[in-house]
């Protein structure tokens, strides 16, 4: 009974090591999304933090500011799905199927 809690421990240990790893390596990549045929560009990195937007210079002499706040909008939201999903994958390969309670993967 010993030795199996000694193993758990040291995967345990393994598993938290990993997954700081995994942090750091999503937080240094950087997720690229676009909408309305390239005219809105949005780059963000693992940490769901904004690190560039792009305006196509068309756009932005354009009147319509409502459709460019909805393109940012969309962009924006697309890079952040691609870096969730990015990083749940990795989390998925990491717990090799174990099911944590309260961890959705």
């Amino acid at each position: 009974m010993l030795n199996n809690m000694n193993d758990l421990m040291k995967k345990a240990q393994k598993m938290q090591k990993e997954l700081l790893k995994n942090q750091e390596l999503m937080q240094n990549k950087e997720y690229q999304a676009s909408s309305g045929g390239d005219m809105v560009t949005v780059t963000i990195n693992g940490a769901m933090q904004v690190k560039k937007i792009k305006l196509n210079p068309d756009i932005v002499s354009s009147e319509d500011l409502e459709m460019l706040e909805d393109l940012i909008v969309a962009a924006v939201n697309q890079a952040i799905e691609k870096a969730k999903k990015d990083s749940n994958d990795g989390l998925k390969g990491l717990t090799k199927g174990i099911q944590i309670p309260g961890l959705n993967l």
